[in-house]
């Protein structure tokens, strides 16, 4: 066979290729070896490393490589053949290598169960050591490119992502609504517990980004809890029900059926029922105000479940015998055997009169007559213009708007600067007699819910952080 007098590598563009060992192996003394910028070459012969040679020209003799003479016997100067294989490694630095993970389980402190994940993004390696990398990583092959690389390392790579992020999200207590705000913390640490994975193997992991966190829908359950997240973001901007949701379906689907009917297109008994059910539904939705005022009976299931989510009871005259009381919602009137429900039906045995309201800190249902709340011990801070419970701290009532008096008028501890005791103004950030801040800025000014770290809006109501 030929003895080979010049050796090099030139990529060609194509996949990104690490590492490139030169198909032939007969060599002698006085063959050129070329280095290329970013390149490093190996020489191994017999199992053992010969040499390594970085960027530029070098002749392979006795001289370069003593080692010859002894694994060879090769004499000083002259040309002498030998056989070796010669590798060629990439220490380009590459910052675009993807990667994904499916089926990431992480019980979610915002909705409190269980959602599935996906995680993707971006890492950059760079080869610091040759010798380990093609020993350890490379092994036999003639050509190891990024998708060898990628391949190999999966398994590992997932596990260690899977139980990091999991863990970053446990510790801080980071939920679905939040990781946004948390993807540049999350990849440091990420970053930081990668590295010596990749260390072992010759390389150094410069970069690493998540570019994305989001419910994995591959699968059925993960599709389900997507649209049940979207169903309830609808529904809490509309400010209906998920009863209302329900009850205007079965009317659509009656009043078609009734239409089917009507045309010829129906089974005749069926349709029209239907049809008739829609009708006897929608005059309780739209007529249940005139029927009060006239004296037809009390609150029915149509009028209870027409009335907006958001609302909490209101406060008044709750047994009116004559016309009745005009209720905020909607302007219909209260008849004499009772007001109308607005938020919570009240429970059966219940007095006339008692509402049930939301607590603002646990976000349990209790009897408006409650000065505080039996699950968590929350003082029930009422708005006085529709009754919704409060944040001690809030200025502007969650539910209506209604700019509130301070924590004096909801039933706090009083409206007194912590710093020197002098009365507060209603609203006040600032004590106008010492200047010292009476309302932190990790507090949401509108509801008084405290603000996660780096967050701009409030998670509670949306207010901006001020």
């Amino acid at each position: 066979m030929a003895i080979i007098d010049l050796v090099r590598w030139q990529p060609q563009g194509g996949p990104t290729i690490y590492a490139y060992r030169y198909p032939e192996t007969n060599l002698s003394t006085y063959t050129q070896l070329l280095v290329s910028e970013s390149q490093e070459a190996l020489l191994f012969s017999k199992g053992q490393l010969m040499g390594k040679f970085g960027p530029g020209k070098h002749t392979l003799n006795t001289e370069n490589l003593p080692i010859l003479r002894s694994i060879y016997g090769l004499p000083f100067g002259g040309k002498n053949p030998f056989t070796a294989e010669i590798w060629f490694v990439n220490k380009v630095q590459v910052f675009n290598i993807d990667w994904s993970i499916t089926r990431l389980p992480i019980h979610d402190p915002d909705y409190n169960t269980q959602i599935p994940l996906y995680a993707s993004g971006q890492y950059g390696l760079k080869i610091v050591d040759s010798e380990k990398f093609l020993i350890n990583f490379v092994g036999t092959r003639h050509m190891f490119t990024q998708a060898d690389m990628t391949e190999q390392s999966r398994g590992e790579f997932t596990s260690k992502a899977k139980s990091t992020i999991v863990q970053f999200m446990m510790q801080n207590r980071v939920g679905y609504k939040q990781i946004a705000a948390f993807l540049d913390q999350m990849s440091t640490y990420l970053r930081d517990q990668m590295a010596p994975f990749w260390s072992e193997l010759g390389l150094e992991l410069t970069k690493f980004y998540i570019n994305e966190i989001d419910i994995d829908d591959s699968a059925p359950d993960g599709k389900r809890i997507r649209d049940a997240i979207a169903q309830q973001s609808t529904m809490h901007i509309t400010g209906h029900s998920w009863q209302q949701e329900q009850m205007f379906e079965t009317a659509n689907n009656a009043i078609g059926g009734l239409t089917g009917a009507m045309s010829g297109g129906g089974n005749g008994t069926g349709s029209l029922l239907g049809g008739i059910m829609a009708i006897n539904m929608m005059n309780g939705m739209m007529g249940q105000g005139n029927r009060q005022g006239q004296g037809q009976g009390g609150g029915g299931l149509a009028s209870d479940m027409m009335a907006p989510q958001y609302n909490q009871p209101t406060f008044g005259p709750q047994n009116g015998m004559g016309s009745g009381a005009q209720q905020p919602a909607g302007g219909q009137m209260q008849g004499q055997f009772g007001a109308q429900q607005q938020f919570g039906a009240n429970i059966q045995g219940q007095p006339q009169g008692v509402r049930q309201v939301y607590c603002s800190n646990c976000g349990k249902r209790y009897p408006s007559t409650s000065s505080f709340c039996p699950n968590c011990g929350n003082r029930y801070n009422p708005c006085p213009q529709c009754g919704t419970d409060n944040n001690p701290h809030a200025q502007r009532c969650v539910s209506c708007g209604n700019r509130l008096a301070g924590p004096a008028a909801q039933g706090g501890v009083g409206s007194t600067c912590p710093s020197c005791n002098a009365p507060l103004q209603p609203g006040s950030v600032f004590c106008g007699n010492c200047g010292q801040r009476v309302m932190g800025s990790d507090t949401c000014t509108r509801c008084g819910s405290p603000f996660p770290p780096n967050v701009k809006f409030c998670p509670r109501c949306g207010n901006k952080r001020g």
